[in-house]
């Protein structure tokens, strides 16, 4: 098969895919225990008096065939349906936070790529010197720790007990934005600082442990002896000939981060107020928006299976064995 037809039955396959996970998506969320008008009426002591004209205004009434093919209808339209929360357009209330997610998503992800895939190469090249051991156990620690013991460790001691940072938010108010330009990034940097830390130390240490090993199984190749018996000096067989064939694997690891960006950090944004889709997310669980969820889970599924998409076409130039 040549590499076009793999791209038209790879593309053919993932839009059978999606259709899959919207329908498992919908669901998912109607065979959730709780009821969401509840959810968002409770403490209004006026809820029974609204009650069933919420559940008409939802849809909720109606069957589940007409409520399947309603939100089909509103996926192909880009709408997504209206919040059962905040009675705004779900697409609007994602692209409010979209942008603060994107900050915090890239730049951690981009920080620990690049640690990651540096700190790697060293390791795998002075492999069993005390250089690699130090990566190795820096990597592994870090790596077992859970993202909210990082995230709420930085904020007890950094934020809490020094005050260098604030204790959660993405802006310290509304004030900041009207004093112009340079005083607003600046006060979203000082918010975006520790969790962008978190984030990447917590991304680092599994990133260096996949290079350091994908490298030294490269290393070992017979064309690596070869090339070294060719009189090639190691930093041209490293970065020439062993990294090319050692970012194979990488190359899926870092199309999901990348994937990931959008559907922001769950756990992080929750423990430093992050206005962003992570924090929606957990928001819309506690709180039964079926409009929201489906609408982030259908997006970030959208997203892993156009990047494995993509990881794949990139396979196909970088190896050509996988062209035939």
């Amino acid at each position: 098969m040549s590499l076009k037809g793999y791209i038209i039955k790879r593309t053919i396959y993932n839009l059978f895919i999606l259709y899959i996970v919207a329908t498992l998506n919908f669901a998912i969320f109607r065979l959730m225990p709780g009821d969401p008008v509840r959810a968002a009426v409770i403490g209004d002591p006026r809820a029974s008096l609204y009650r069933d004209e919420l559940i008409k205004l939802w849809g909720l009434d109606k069957p589940l065939w007409d409520q399947y093919w309603i939100y089909i209808s509103t996926i192909f339209r880009g709408e997504f349906g209206i919040s059962f929360v905040s009675g705004a357009p779900v697409a609007k209330e994602i692209m409010d936070r979209l942008p603060n997610t994107l900050l915090l998503m890239g730049t951690s992800t981009l920080l620990s790529l690049v640690l990651g895939i540096a700190t790697g190469i060293v390791a795998a090249h002075h492999r069993g010197k005390k250089g690699d051991v130090a990566v190795v156990t820096a990597s592994l620690t870090v790596y077992s720790f859970p993202i909210f013991w990082i995230g709420m460790l930085f904020l007890l001691v950094f934020s809490f007990y020094l005050g260098w940072f604030p204790l959660g938010g993405t802006i310290t108010s509304l004030d900041v934005v009207r004093q112009g330009y340079i005083p607003f990034v600046m006060d979203v940097l000082w918010h975006l600082a520790l969790p962008v830390i978190a984030l990447t130390i917590y991304g680092y240490g599994g990133l260096t442990l996949i290079v350091r090993n994908a490298l030294i199984d490269v290393l070992t190749e017979d064309y690596i002896l070869t090339a070294r018996a060719k009189g090639l000096d190691d930093r041209t067989v490293l970065y020439k000939h062993a990294l090319k064939n050692a970012m194979l694997p990488l190359v899926t690891i870092i199309a999901l981060s990348l994937a990931g960006c959008v559907g922001g950090a769950i756990i992080t944004e929750t423990i430093f107020s992050w206005y962003g889709i992570g924090k929606f997310t957990f928001d819309a669980l506690m709180n039964l928006d079926y409009p929201v969820l489906q609408a982030l889970f259908f997006i970030e599924s959208a997203l892993v299976i156009a990047a494995n998409f993509v990881a794949d076409i990139l396979y196909g130039f970088l190896d050509p064995r996988v062209r035939y």
